[in-house]
Formats: structure tokens, C-alpha cells, sequence
């Protein structure tokens, strides 16, 4: 993780965000961090990045979990038979 100055970050964003697509960047405003900057390789990582900050997706999943716990699932063998 590297730190960096918001001034700095500003006149090389292009750099930064090559850097990104390695590790955070954690940019600082006046020597104190005020945000982070997070870069993508691919779409698909994008896409990734998405569904795991997504609140409505992971309420979805923990919904699914609940209902398996309780017994309301499907056995996968259920389907393809």
C-alpha cells in the first residue's frame, strides 16, 4: 500500500492509477488519509469489486444462506436428476 498526497495524485492521476492496478493507494490530505485509490486490471474486476460492495447482492446471498440453514434449500442432485 502506498501513501500519497492528494496535490501529488492531482498532477499525476494517470500514474497513480497505472500504480492502483498493483496496490491501494492511499491519498492523503494534509499528512492524514482521506481516501483510496483502487485500480482494475480487467472489466471482470470491476465487475467483482461491484458485487462485493454491492448491499442489495450481499443482501441476497445472506438471505440464501438463512433459507438453506433452515432447510428450504434444494439439493443440487434434485435439479439434474
Amino acid at each position: 500500500m502506498k501513501k500519497v498526497a492528494l496535490s501529488e495524485v492531482k498532477d499525476e492521476l494517470s500514474k497513480y492509477l497505472r500504480l492502483a492496478e498493483k496496490e491501494e493507494v492511499v491519498i492523503t490530505r494534509h499528512g492524514k488519509p482521506a481516501g483510496v485509490l483502487i485500480g482494475f486490471k480487467t472489466e471482470d474486476e470491476w465487475f467483482e469489486y461491484r458485487l462485493r460492495n454491492d448491499p442489495r447482492f450481499l443482501a441476497r446471498i445472506e438471505a440464501a444462506r438463512q433459507s438453506i440453514q433452515a432447510g428450504k434449500g434444494v439439493r443440487l442432485e434434485e435439479l439434474t436428476d
